[in-house]
């Protein structure tokens, strides 16, 4: 039973890496009755566990709202979050695309990226600024140095996706590159279609 507040509410559940753009974009269009509520983002490593972790925060909130936007892509689930939100009907809608990449770029701009060059390893804002945290600690990097050869052998390229117009995070995207010693690219994408996926689930409850 959905009740009165629900009427114009919209909750967002999204991948931790997703918080702060969303965040931002609620300030910036004052998008005060939007809900967010986020999940961990080292989920994508272990990507098989983010349906269940994401049915279970539906369940929890349905009929507290009046429509439920998951902001994730596809991300590795293997078409698992499109088979959850099929199960729940027309109240729940996704990010478009397979991965937070192709939904910043733009599914055309991305797949040209991916064919000018074979072997290209992507940066978002929220990648670069937990470069260490994720590629570094999390790859153990930090401690056997001999394993990025082996990770990152097929690589030749880095290209930073970035979302903020932001001197330090591109100095970092660089030294990211320099790091894993590969070239690097810069694309400015903005928010892409995570803007625009939001602001039409706005639409819809407004």
């Amino acid at each position: 039973m959905t009740t009165a507040r629900a009427q114009s509410r919209l909750l967002v559940i999204a991948c931790g890496a997703l918080a702060h753009e969303i965040t931002q974009l609620q300030k910036l269009n004052n998008w005060c009755h939007i809900d967010l509520q986020c999940l961990d983002a080292e989920l994508h490593n272990r990507p098989k566990l983010i349906p269940q972790k994401l049915r279970a925060m539906i369940d929890k909130n349905r009929g507290q709202y009046e429509r439920i936007f998951i902001g994730y892509a596809d991300c590795g689930t293997g078409g698992e979050i499109d088979r959850l939100i099929e199960s729940y009907g027309l109240e729940v809608d996704r990010l478009p695309g397979a991965h937070c990449y192709s939904f910043y770029a733009g599914d055309e701009r991305f797949s040209q990226l991916s064919q000018q060059q074979l072997g290209t390893f992507y940066l978002t804002d929220f990648l670069v600024e937990h470069f260490d945290r994720l590629v570094i600690r999390g790859l153990k990097l930090d401690k056997h140095e001999e394993l990025r050869d082996q990770y990152f052998a097929g690589y030749q390229l880095v290209v930073y996706l970035s979302q903020r117009v932001d001197d330090k995070l591109l100095r970092k995207a660089r030294d990211a590159a320099e790091f894993l010693g590969l070239a690097f690219s810069h694309e400015h994408c903005g928010y892409g279609a995570l803007e625009s996926s939001l602001h039409e689930q706005v639409l819809r409850v407004s």
